[in-house]
């Protein structure tokens, strides 16, 4: 009997609204591709190959990273824990990205949406149960994602949302890209990429009026976003001709992380803007963590859109 290799991002999701489509893999849930108006917006990677930097994964019960995969909480109702998660990083001795990247999500899909949906059981260092969905729809100019975690344990849960999606404009060279976003506080690391103090932008950090990306290098957590009327976060990447891709993220996305590199498979250079409910280490920290009562749902959204600079 002939052997057919096993995709390593599993089935294939394809959806088309007009002349929107996305391109969805099963394993991380992870946006691999979006194309508004004939204009691909999400760094594409060769097919049948695994996910390259967890490009486009959905990042759960928490983003980033956890130092030595050791953690100790209490919860609201006083309960105690201590507990030690699986070195995920074991070059920096740290517990990174979550539970579910390399999960290969249940698919419910009509032609514009797919909702996609997989259960962190209970297990070392978590002893935990969250059933989570990944909603994607496809908009006149883009695309919405809605993340619901439901509690199906016993015990009020520890949890955080993030995402890894890389963008760049089909046709400009990702350097001349011009980044913008809207936070005033970054977190410095240590050699280990784990934070040591929340200070305020500047210098290369400092981004809220945009700089080309080709003169940053970036692998940085930022907080303190400023939000429009309608309480949402934006980040851009503007092309010298006026394209533009605004990555915004809701309340519940307080922070994001910002990764550059010259290392993703066929592209020059390539940047992942990443929204994130909590920052590095919030497992020890606190900030930004939210607890999920048994029986609670958690709803959250991001999007993107691309459209001509005003």
């Amino acid at each position: 009997m002939p052997h057919t290799p096993v995709d390593p991002t599993g089935q294939q999701i394809r959806l088309t609204r007009g002349d929107v489509t996305a391109h969805i893999a099963q394993v991380g849930a992870a946006l691999r591709g979006l194309t508004v108006d004939g204009t691909a917006i999400v760094t594409p990677y060769p097919e049948h190959t695994a996910t390259p930097f967890g490009s486009g994964s959905v990042l759960v019960p928490w983003p980033n990273r956890i130092r030595d995969g050791r953690w100790a909480q209490t919860d609201p109702h006083g309960a105690e824990y201590d507990e030690q998660l699986a070195l995920t990083e074991p070059a920096l001795d740290n517990a990174i990205h979550g539970l579910l990247r390399y999960t290969p999500y249940v698919i419910e899909q009509d032609e514009a949406s797919a909702t996609l949906t997989a259960t962190v059981v209970p297990q070392k260092g978590y002893p935990f149960a969250l059933v989570t969905q990944v909603v994607y729809e496809l908009t006149d100019d883009g695309i919405l994602v809605t993340h619901r975690l439901t509690n199906v344990g016993a015990d009020a849960a520890p949890a955080g949302v993030g995402t890894h999606p890389f963008f760049f404009i089909e046709g400009v060279d990702p350097r001349e890209l011009r980044l913008t976003l809207p936070a005033s506080t970054w977190f410095e690391v240590d050699d280990r990429l784990l934070p040591t103090a929340e200070k305020p932008v500047r210098d290369e950090t400092d981004l809220r009026e945009g700089a080309r990306l080709g003169d940053v290098d970036l692998d940085t957590a930022f907080g303190t976003l400023s939000r429009d009327a309608e309480g949402l976060a934006g980040t851009t990447l503007e092309s010298p001709d006026g394209q533009k891709v605004t990555i915004w993220q809701d309340e519940n996305f307080d922070y994001l992380q910002v990764f550059t590199t010259a290392s993703y498979p066929g592209q020059d250079y390539a940047v992942a803007v990443e929204p994130m409910t909590m920052p590095p280490e919030a497992f020890n920290s606190g900030e930004g963590l939210r607890w999920i009562e048994p029986g609670e749902t958690w709803e959250l959204s991001w999007g993107v859109t691309y459209g001509r600079a005003e």
